[in-house]
């Protein structure tokens, strides 16, 4: 008689036993003597689906066939023989199947000699056996079509019995029972459930044999198996005992695995503003000039900078309520989907896309991305799919400039794992908590406000994929098919479980499983493209992808898993540091965190920090190689801060340059006269924050140029009345569209959008895109005044304030706002996109595959440098220490990143002849912009604006070699408007005489100004010496 087992090893066998005729259980049933209340041998014909029962018998493979012969058999029908039976099964698990056994040749070969010498007497018991049920009319039957299994034992052939679905076998029944007096009458076990309701056989004959003989025995195996039906697979599988565990191996797919996944390679602009951020309109020279002042602006001493605190970052700016004069809203366009808690949340940051649109956006971890399956895409599961890219991957854009390719993007939706469960369907929903700079909570859950299946602690750089189930049963999901799933048999550490997935694309992912309490995850592969797990589980399950050489290291780190990162950081003289600490839960004793470094974190490690590293590395989408670290926290340091920069031009070799020649001075004056007799209100009274920060920060500019590089303190107070004029529109709320601060997300958000309907108002404000740009500008100029007039400080501070907070509060103490909204600590730069959906990265609605990008990089150093001159101006040393960091951090990482000299090996070598990024999204990088693809526009929106700090992060190497690729020669001259100047104030920073001799030209035509930047600071800037 056969049947199938499941011995929750992962397993499925066919079993075989010799059944006595009814006369024979009769009379052994009569003759019994057992005592009460000890179980008794039964026969398989007794079983039914659920019943747990004891076996011995032989294991053995018979043509890819693995059976076992029962010798004895008991069905437990009592909770307490229940009990005895796991207990026997949990000790012999745990004392013989998890210990390695140690074998010399020597009792190798005993034990093979002493095998071969008890076949022979096993063969005739088993030919006996077969002649003896053969006498009972014991037949063995085959299928219709089947070629019957069978050998020849002792001159008579022995046929095994196969299993029918009951779905299937009315008809064949009917056929072969009808006269139950014929020799030919089989005896078919059926088995009813799952599995023969769907029509597929529940059987799937496990195979491959033990080593090279066709058969393998093993004698006098105890296994102890439950009899369960619901683990249909849909395809046969073949189960076999390789080096390292029992692998169970899946036929080729039918269906092609999707190992190519989808890209967007046009650049889609739904949703975003494509104006170009120039002030376009031609500012004439004003046919009158204003008097100078009577007065000088003051000498007053700035505010007393309070002391650097030990951690930079524990200090928030500000604890009260946002500025008085800001209005107030509870509502917001964007809904708050899924999220849960009522702290400031996060609108920037990498995990954007499990609360925006469908949820279904890749999330960037780095070098890892999730996505919800949401049911869709090749694997059709409702978990969390997990993808990594390699190199050979990428999509390449065509050749243009200096033969370099226009872009590089990865593929998106390739689900090469899926963490699921069984109780996740169509009615799933997933919930986010626990929102952090770095690190978010995903839920998925069966329906709205049932318990989780399972959750996600999602942290950026996280070594391990990690989901904690309570209950629920794990599902493993692949829609690059399974080709094998192995269960490791030696455990890497003690309760942890261990699983090797090869999959039809050639990668190889692990999966570690530690039980908390309850049972140890079993996975039964039910088809090419799933695997469940047998009993409810309790702990976390674990996943990350081996390219080879990872695995030792997997195994160190498995069971500990990242739930978030605290910064701090520290500012000494020229020096600063910022720490990431990991706090961590599960198998955290003795167990550092697994998390992948990038490298710009990489190249200002301290030595201790270096010492954790793998030396393993893995493809990130653009940011190039991450380097996995084996450490509880990483310090970096930066030995260069720039302490000595302030208001004028400077340079981190030179340091502050002056105008000494008195000509040149005189030059200088001459043109601010003019420019300080435009209307400063009118170029500020704008309907964008960005375009009114632009304009009020080029009259701030030559406020300071007057005052400090020319030294005429008396028409520098002109300059600064009317421009305290200007900015008291913003400080009064009283511009077109006046800022709000809006309760929902928690964030000071222009009207525009509110007002107009239209998400693209002012660059997408009201949605949180680009405020460090907007604020920043705003922030600039405010420092410029008050250090012209610390007097002014006081009555202001709080509105300016309120913008530092939202674009870079540095404490999770101030409770109206959250953590550094825009810039990423992690990656080393702001993300500029705010609550769009997008595949690429915070890009568009349409175009997904991307959430977070940034298109100007020196208008985010810009920002930046804000915080420090309105730190150092109002004296907050904290905020001035942070800025220092962040400048001497941007250092290296737009090196990285976005602006390539030819020695960078970290982008795709067919890439870096660009010079610049173009827009740098998390999964691609297009050398473009919203606005027009001519290269002024594409290199220039990375020069913009020129100040202080620009040649610390344009290094003149770059600069150098930007220019011979793209504008040397004369080639220049062809660019028209606002973008010559931007052009020419950037040769500045290397050649210094030349742009100066440009914009002191008395033929310099206005139109080579934009209306955000200023002649007589271009003037200024190039002249210093």
């Amino acid at each position: 008689m056969g049947a199938d087992f499941d011995d929750s090893s992962g397993m499925n066998i066919e079993c075989v036993r010799n059944v006595p005729v009814e006369a024979e259980l009769a009379a052994a049933t009569a003759a019994s003597a057992e005592m009460a209340g000890t179980p008794k041998a039964d026969a398989l014909v007794d079983i039914d689906i659920g019943h747990v029962v004891d076996l011995k018998g032989s294991l053995r493979v018979f043509r890819n066939g693995m059976q076992i012969q029962i010798e004895h058999m008991v069905i437990l029908h009592t909770t307490e023989q229940e009990v005895k039976f796991w207990t026997k099964l949990h000790n012999f698990r745990k004392e013989v199947l998890s210990k390695p056994w140690h074998l010399d040749k020597t009792k190798i070969r005993k034990c093979r000699k002493e095998a071969e010498g008890k076949e022979p007497t096993r063969e005739k018991k088993r030919a006996a056996s077969c002649i003896a049920g053969a006498a009972n009319h014991e037949l063995y039957h085959r299928l219709p079509g089947h070629a019957p299994a069978g050998r020849h034992l002792g001159g008579r052939q022995r046929r095994d019995i196969e299993v029918i679905p009951s779905a299937d076998t009315t008809g064949y029944l009917e056929n072969h029972f009808s006269d139950p007096t014929s020799p030919a009458t089989p005896r078919v076990l059926v088995i009813t459930g799952a599995g023969a309701a769907s029509g597929h056989l529940p059987v799937v004959t496990a195979g491959g044999a033990l080593n090279s003989s066709e058969e393998s025995s093993v004698s006098s195996v105890q296994a102890s198996l439950t009899s369960v039906a619901n683990f249909t697979p849909l395809v046969p599988v073949v189960t076999k005992v390789v080096d390292v565990g029992t692998a169970q191996v899946l036929p080729s797919p039918t269906s092609q695995p999707d190992t190519s996944g989808t890209v967007q390679t046009s650049l889609v602009k739904t949703g975003q503003n494509t104006q170009i951020p120039l002030l376009t309109k031609i500012i004439a020279s004003p046919s009158t000039t204003v008097a100078t002042s009577s007065i000088a602006t003051p000498r007053l001493n700035l505010p007393k900078m309070n002391l650097i605190s030990a951690d930079i970052f524990a200090v928030p700016v500000a604890t009260s309520a946002p500025a008085g004069v800001i209005g107030r809203r509870s509502d917001h366009p964007v809904p708050r989907l899924g999220i849960t808690g009522t702290g400031p949340l996060e609108t920037n940051k990498f995990y954007a896309a499990a609360f925006l649109g469908g949820q279904t956006s890749p999330i960037y971890l780095v070098p890892y991305s999730v996505s919800w399956a949401k049911g869709q895409g090749s694997s059709g599961s409702w978990g969390m799919s997990i993808s990594h890219i390699d190199p050979n991957q990428r999509v390449y854009g065509p050749v243009r400039t200096n033969n370099a390719v226009g872009y590089y993007i990865n593929p998106v939706g390739i689900q090469s794992v899926v963490l699921s469960a069984a109780e996740l369907g169509s009615s799933t929903v997933l919930t986010t908590d626990s929102l952090t700079q770095f690190s978010v909570r995903v839920s998925l859950r069966p329906s709205a406000g049932a318990t989780p299946a399972v959750q996600f602690p999602l942290v950026i750089g996280s070594g391990f994929v990690t989901a904690i189930y309570a209950g629920a049963h794990p599902v493993i999901n692949t829609g690059v098919f399974f080709k094998t799933v192995t269960e490791v048999v030696q455990a890497p550490k003690a309760g942890v479980v261990k699983y090797k997935l090869y999959l039809e694309d050639g990668k190889t992912w692990i999966v570690y499983a530690r039980h908390t309490k309850g049972n140890p995850l079993d996975l039964q592969v039910t088809g090419n493209n799933a695997a469940k797990a047998k009993s409810a589980f309790y702990g976390t399950i674990q996943i990350a992808k081996d390219p080879g050489g990872f695995e030792s290291t997997y195994d160190k780190a498995s069971g500990c898993y990242t739930m978030g990162i605290a910064l701090s950081g520290t500012a000494q003289s020229l020096k600063g540091t910022y720490t990431f600490s990991f706090l961590k839960s599960g198998l955290v004793a003795n167990t550092p965190a697994l998390m992948w470094a990038l490298p710009h974190h990489f190249q200002t490690m301290d030595a201790d920090t270096r010492r954790s590293s793998t030396g393993l590395k893995l493809n990130t989408p653009t940011k190039g190689q991450a380097t996995l670290m084996y450490a509880d926290r990483w310090t970096m340091v930066e030995y260069q801060m720039p302490i000595s920069m302030a208001f004028n031009p400077w340079s981190p070799v030179q340091g502050t340059r002056v105008v000494r020649s008195a000509s040149v001075r005189a030059a200088i004056r001459a043109v601010a006269v003019s420019e300080i007799s435009q209307d400063m209100d009118a170029q500020a009274n704008q309907p964008s924050m960005y375009f009114a920060g632009k304009a009020l920060a080029k009259f701030a500019s030559v406020c300071f140029t007057v005052n400090n590089l020319v030294g005429d303190r008396a028409l520098a107070q002109t300059c600064l009345t009317k421009l305290k004029g200007a900015f008291s529109r913003f400080t009064q709320n009283r511009q077109q569209f006046p800022l709000v601060y809006e309760s929902a997300w928690k964030g000071v958000v222009s009207s525009a959008s509110y007002t107009t309907g239209n998400s693209g108002e002012d660059f997408g404000n009201t949605y949180y895109n680009d405020h460090h740009f907007h604020y920043g500008y705003h922030v600039f100029t405010a420092a410029v005044i008050g250090y012209l007039d610390p007097s002014w400080i006081p009555a202001n501070k709080d509105w300016v304030n309120s913008l530092v907070r939202d674009y870079a509060n540095p404490s999770t103490r101030d409770q109206w706002f959250p953590v550094s909204r825009m810039f990423d600590w992690y990656h080393g730069h702001s993300w500029a996109h705010g609550l769009f959906d997008a595949l690429d990265g915070k890009a568009t609605d349409t175009d997904k595959s991307c959430i977070q990008d940034q298109e100007s990089s020196s208008e985010d150093t810009m920002s930046i440098y804000a915080l420090k001159m309105w730190g150092m101006v109002s004296g907050d040393a904290n905020m001035a220490a942070r800025a220092n960091l962040q400048l001497a951090v941007m250092s290296h990482s737009l090196d990285d990143y976005y602006l390539y000299q030819n020695t960078n090996n970290i982008q795709p070598s067919n890439f870096i002849g660009n010079k610049v990024a173009g827009i740098l999204f998390e999964n691609k990088v297009d050398h473009t912009t919203y606005f027009g693809t001519n290269i002024e526009y594409i290199q220039g929106i990375h020069m913009l604006p020129l100040l202080p700090h620009t040649p610390m992060c344009r290094k003149p190497v770059f600069v150098n070699q930007e220019w011979d690729t793209f504008f040397s020669n004369g080639r220049v001259n062809s660019i028209a408007g606002g973008w010559k100047g931007i052009l020419m104030g950037n040769r500045g920073t290397t050649s210094p005489a030349e742009a100066y001799a440009f914009f002191s030209s008395p033929s310099f035509d206005q139109s080579w100004l934009d209306g955000g930047a200023s002649r007589t600071w271009y003037m200024g800037y190039t002249a210093g010496k």
